[in-house]
């Protein structure tokens, strides 16, 4: 028979804690390393994060600063638009947000407003300047600056969701606009936003033939204007106290 076995002893006891302790001191060191490991990991990424942003920040910055320049290609043809695509800009933001328009990313509702025009570029000078009437094939050639605006920047993938608005910010609630004579909602909400602002910066502002009329009158001009407008958006700035749009226009000139 198998002899039962030996009784523990006190020393046995000592020598299993002995052993337990030893496990449980290499399991906390074990611990340690792999939370300086982790610690380690995540300073690795918060400092990638950062450069990350950085760098976004940077590509957003030098997106903007080319927007700008070629807005500003379009404004250096005329001394009396200057300043004109800074006050459209912050004019239809103003109004965007009064018409409830959520945008994910203001910044391109602002490269939209600014290139508007940019296809104005391509405008003969004895056609954009000139001070009488347009004849019919000369407002022909004027009218296509919508859609050649559109072509220029068709292949800048960050100008994409400027597209609907350079190329229809003349179309008309009632139809009556240009280049596709599109009506109501089926211009792009943002162009309707956009029509207004602009009609609001031309009314305020001097021009060659006329002087700048007061806000109160072009708040009257606006309202009256049969057809141009959304209703909505002609509501929404309803709502924009003239004092507002005065702070706009000064710090803009």
């Amino acid at each position: 028979m198998a002899q039962a076995n030996a009784p523990r002893t006190a020393a046995d006891a000592d020598e299993e804690l002995a052993a337990l302790r030893a496990e449980l001191e290499h399991q906390r060191a074990d611990n340690a390393i792999k939370e300086r490991q982790l610690d380690r990991y995540a300073a690795d990424l918060r400092a990638t994060s950062r450069r990350e942003r950085q760098r976004a920040r940077e590509l957003a910055d030098s997106y903007m600063a080319t927007v700008r320049a070629l807005a500003g290609a379009v404004e250096a043809r005329d001394a009396y638009t200057a300043h004109h695509g800074d006050r459209v800009t912050a004019f239809g933001i103003e109004l965007a947000a009064a018409s409830g328009l959520e945008v994910d990313d203001e910044s391109e509702l602002e490269c939209a407003f600014l290139l508007h025009d940019i296809g104005k570029v391509a405008i003969p000078d004895g056609i954009l300047f000139k001070a009488g009437t347009l004849d019919s094939q000369e407002r022909e050639v004027m009218e296509r600056h919508p859609l050649i605006g559109e072509e220029i920047i068709r292949e800048i993938p960050f100008l994409e969701p400027a597209r609907p608005l350079v190329r229809h910010h003349h179309e008309r609630w009632d139809g009556g606009g240009y280049p596709d004579g599109l009506a109501g909602t089926q211009i792009p909400i943002v162009a309707r936003v956009f029509a207004l602002a602009d009609a609001l910066d031309a009314l305020t502002s001097d021009r060659p033939y006329r002087a700048a009329v007061a806000i109160a009158d072009a708040r009257e001009v606006i309202e009256s204007t049969d057809g141009q407008f959304d209703p909505a958006v002609l509501a929404a700035f309803a709502t924009i106290p003239d004092e507002r749009i005065e702070e706009i226009r000064r710090s803009l000139h």
